[in-house]
């Protein structure tokens, strides 16, 4: 299995929004050298949105009731990654991500990350081009077309 993708990993997060007025906010994680949303690896028998869900309360103590998901956004991205337990192999990630909105910002109980920050919704974005950024874009198309058509933002 040396240097070719042939292993699948499934993952799965949730961009979290806290909406109020004018001021949209957005959720982000602090890891040691990046920024990064609640997410992880889906369990055996897991969806991606169970596991989106159990990875939000796992890693910021954010219950799946105090989330509304948008079931009319999905975003899914493909990309070669190495475990540092496995240096030598390259396995495919696939990574679903959800869009949820919180009524209320809750206090976090973060498990895994060494902070967090909600960042001001002002698109275009620029913070981790690999991953965040084509989310934010995507997202930043939704929400103008739900906009025009009279839905939430």
């Amino acid at each position: 299995m040396t240097g070719n993708a042939n292993r699948q990993i499934r993952a799965a997060g949730i961009l979290l929004f806290h909406c109020q007025g004018e001021n949209d906010d957005f959720l982000l994680l602090r890891h040691a050298d990046r920024w990064d949303l609640p997410k992880g690896h889906c369990d055996q028998g897991e969806t991606f949105l169970q596991t989106a869900m159990r990875e939000t309360a796992e890693e910021t103590g954010i219950a799946a009731d105090q989330i509304e998901i948008d079931f009319r956004f999905q975003f899914e991205l493909n990309y070669p990654v190495r475990y540092t337990d496995h240096p030598d192999k390259i396995f495919d990630k696939r990574v679903c991500y959800f869009l949820g909105y919180l009524n209320k910002k809750p206090r976090l109980r973060l498990t895994e990350h060494l902070s967090a920050k909600w960042f001001p919704w002002n698109p275009p974005h620029q913070i981790q081009k690999q991953t965040i950024d084509p989310l934010l874009r995507a997202v930043a198309k939704h929400r103008e077309s739900m906009l025009n058509a009279g839905r939430r933002s």
